[in-house]
């Protein structure tokens, strides 16, 4: 076993129990076998994160660390790590499947299969297995991907905040034809990366909508049109601008009542309708011609994270600034002000809380 360091204990944000997230002492983890352990660097904080604080009904088991966002540099290597060595900097993909099914052998390893029911996804750090919301984390070796020179705050945002949109966006990626439209519904950390991915990978028209003006700002550099979403004439206007046809693709970052409806009334014919939100909304459909909200053709799909290849596309984008996350560090020490700061909608970006020192690496 390789080995850098000696403390036994770190700082990190656990939750207690149901509603009780904060800031505790705990055990620095020992990798097992064909795992690493990682000196968290960087660890990204998302409404994912803010759920399982509030949320009575969340899967997730009392006493986790949180953090599924995770950059850091090997600390340590278990027995059978062959592909790493203590030093390299590294960003953890959120989702640590099995690498054996029929899934994972077909590269689709968000969609794997060793999990405990088919409406559950494979295990996440942060979710269902310890985060990187710590000093220190565990992960498989086969989930590791390398960074390079990039900034660790930014990295930890590319395995969730670009590469969910970016899978999103490659189910999709046949429509994105030149003459094609793109409806993007929501601007915070994930839909700004939408709008940066689809102008760095397609040809696509593309149209970016939210109810905040900074949050349309800070998207318009990539945009060709921008819209107010709570605007009267929102889905009128959508349909004019591709002369009444509608919208090829809508990327929906929010997910609730309102925008599904959006969504329904400006996609077009054979279109696509991406909702990663997960705000609780529902989009009605009837199994008949008259009185259905949705043209005939379109696919209506939860895209869940993304592939390890689609992280390894993110990070080669990122590495060449073709996206610029833009992120909000927090010390982890203060680890609850970015959990209330997020909360209240005072973050630009994406909040990531940086441990001590970790900046620097």
């Amino acid at each position: 076993m390789q080995t850098n360091g000696c403390c036994n204990t770190m700082l990190g944000v656990r939750l207690a129990r149901p509603g009780d997230v904060g800031l505790a002492e705990l055990p620095r983890p020992t990798p097992g076998p064909d795992e690493v352990l990682l000196r968290v660097l960087a660890a990204g904080l998302c409404q994912t994160d803010l759920h399982i604080r509030s949320a009575a009904d969340s899967r997730t088991p009392d006493g986790t660390t949180l953090g599924h966002e995770i950059a850091g540099v090997i600390e340590q290597c278990g027995d059978g790590v062959t592909r790493w060595k203590p030093g390299e900097r590294v960003v953890v993909h959120p989702c640590w499947s099995c690498g054996a099914c029929a899934a994972c052998l077909a590269g689709r390893q968000n969609a794997c299969r060793k999990t405990p029911s088919r409406l559950a996804p494979p295990h996440t750090p942060g979710v269902t297995k310890h985060g990187g919301m710590a000093h220190y984390v565990c992960a498989p070796e086969r989930a590791l991907m390398a960074i390079g020179a990039l900034d660790p705050a930014v990295a930890a945002t590319l395995t969730d905040a670009a590469l969910t949109p970016y899978h999103a966006i490659r189910t999709c990626a046949d429509l994105l034809h030149p003459g094609s439209t793109t409806v993007v519904i929501g601007l915070g950390g994930l839909g700004n990366l939408a709008v940066q991915i689809l102008r760095a990978t397609s040809a696509t028209r593309i149209v970016a909508a939210d109810i905040s003006g900074a949050a349309i700002d800070a998207a318009r550099a990539w945009s060709d049109v921008t819209l107010r979403a709570d605007a009267p004439d929102f889905a009128e206007t959508v349909v004019a601008m591709t002369d009444g046809f509608g919208a090829d693709v809508v990327l929906d970052f929010v997910g609730n009542d309102t925008t599904l409806r959006h969504a329904a009334a400006i996609v077009g014919r054979y279109g696509a309708i991406r909702v990663v939100g997960l705000s609780g909304g529902t989009l009605p459909f009837v199994a008949r011609s008259a009185g259905n909200a949705l043209p005939r053709g379109v696919t209506v799909m939860c895209p869940y994270g993304g592939t390890y290849a689609d992280l390894a596309a993110v990070i080669a984008l990122a590495e060449r600034g073709a996206i610029r996350p833009l992120v909000t560090r927090f010390p982890l020490a203060e680890a609850m002000r970015a959990f209330d700061a997020l909360e209240a909608g005072a973050v630009r970006g994406r909040a990531v809380l940086i441990p001590d020192g970790g900046a620097q690496a």
